[in-house]
């Protein structure tokens, strides 16, 4: 049997070729992409699921993790910077209400998780981590509490985090779209109307360009670079001084609580200069990396005994989800056509990520009309509020259960 340790850089290298592959595969395999499942995710499960495959039998993998921390907490940094009051301000009260009912579901996920895993006679934090841990928050946000879990008694929290945030994904995108349809033609919802130019215009929205002077120093995507390295640097000291009270924390809680106190000085007096589409592609690249790393390191043999509570509490989240959204958050958000669409995207990120609530939406307005109000209150809640509500809400399960 062949034992190949790799260093940092031969780590990172390898990381960067399984991302490749994993955009590649997207390119090429049609309902990848209409899943939203991430690259990184995809080429990391392949590696992984072939490392499996190999263990004990022909290959042993050790990789160099060192990069791991920084890369998590350079991502949550650039999640704290969009957590603007001011954004959260101009998107009106249905943002604040959608929010509220976000952040609230997150504690049904967790509490309805742990009921089941009990009755299973397991650990209640495998109900809080196939719970708002992976599916509110994502594969990112389930591989970076891993750790945590693992020292507060959950064995195989890696992989389990994997599974239970590629199950949500997967689901998030399969059923989001005909509850949507299904509250649309139950209640005989229309579009309040809008021309096909309107209509692409809002699908465009989010296809901005970052632009980089080369041959400049001082370009926006430096300056960002500097507060993001700024907050991080802060938000270690401000970590410290949390665990000193003998909290167990994430190490990118104090970057990301430093980044909103930073961001909403930006927003008051405009000295940092912070602009968001600079700190989404740092963010993003830091996201990709690390996901797969993450991945590639998983030990999917520690996953045996859990699939059949697992697989329970996964298809109870994906029903709750459903039922949340067609009663709930289409009641509370109007009972409208743009509630419809709302309530399409919300199962889409509270299942899986962002993206499988927009691809949700986009469906949705492609089929029934524009629906500018769903387009303005779910990206903002679901791509910034969220994740840094749902970090303090696991962080406060971890040290309930730890």
């Amino acid at each position: 049997m062949i034992v190949l340790k790799l260093d940092l850089l031969q780590t990172l290298t390898l990381a960067t070729l399984v991302y490749f592959a994993g955009i590649q595969l997207r390119k090429r395999v049609a309902w990848l992409d209409r899943l939203n499942i991430p690259a990184a995710v995809i080429g990391g499960l392949i590696f992984t699921t072939l490392v499996f495959l190999l263990h004990d039998r022909a290959l042993t993998l050790q990789l160099d993790l060192a990069a791991q921390p920084l890369l998590s907490v350079a991502f949550f940094t650039s999640i704290g910077m969009g957590a603007s009051l001011a954004l959260l301000r101009a998107g009106g009260i249905q943002v604040f209400v959608f929010l509220a009912f976000a952040s609230a579901f997150c504690l049904v996920q967790n509490f309805l998780g742990m009921a089941i895993a009990l009755g299973f006679g397991e650990n209640p934090l495998l109900g809080v981590m196939a719970g708002s841990v992976t599916l509110v928050g994502g594969p990112a946000t389930g591989l970076a509490f891993a750790p945590l879990f693992e020292e507060a008694g959950l064995t195989g929290a890696g992989p389990l985090a994997l599974t239970s945030a590629t199950v949500g994904i997967v689901c998030g995108g399969l059923v989001g779209g005909p509850a949507g349809t299904y509250l649309t033609r139950r209640f005989g919802l229309a579009s309040a109307g809008g021309s096909s130019a309107e209509l692409g215009a809002e699908l465009d929205t989010a296809a901005e360009t970052l632009v980089v002077e080369v041959e400049r120093e001082d370009t926006a995507l430096i300056r960002n670079l500097v507060v993001l390295a700024l907050a991080m640097g802060l938000g270690s000291i401000v970590s410290s001084q949390l665990q000193s009270l003998g909290l167990t924390l994430p190490a990118y809680i104090g970057a990301m609580i430093v980044a909103s106190v930073l961001r909403n000085l930006n927003d008051v007096t405009g000295w940092l200069k912070i602009d968001q589409r600079a700190m989404e592609f740092v963010g993003n690249l830091a996201l990709n990396i690390f996901l797969v790393v993450a991945l590639m390191n998983l030990k999917l043999w520690e996953l045996a005994g859990l699939a059949l509570p697992l697989f329970v509490i996964l298809m109870a989240q994906v029903a709750a989800a459903v039922l949340f959204a067609v009663t709930l958050s289409f009641r509370l958000m109007g009972r409208d056509y743009d509630s419809a669409v709302m309530a399409s995207g919300f199962i889409g990120f509270v299942l899986g990520t962002t993206a499988n609530a927009v691809a949700n939406m986009r469906a949705m307005v492609a089929r029934f009309g524009p629906a500018p109000r769903a387009f303005l209150v779910v990206p903002l809640v679901g791509a910034f509020f969220i994740d840094f509500v749902n970090a303090l809400i696991i962080t406060f399960y971890v040290n309930w259960l730890k």
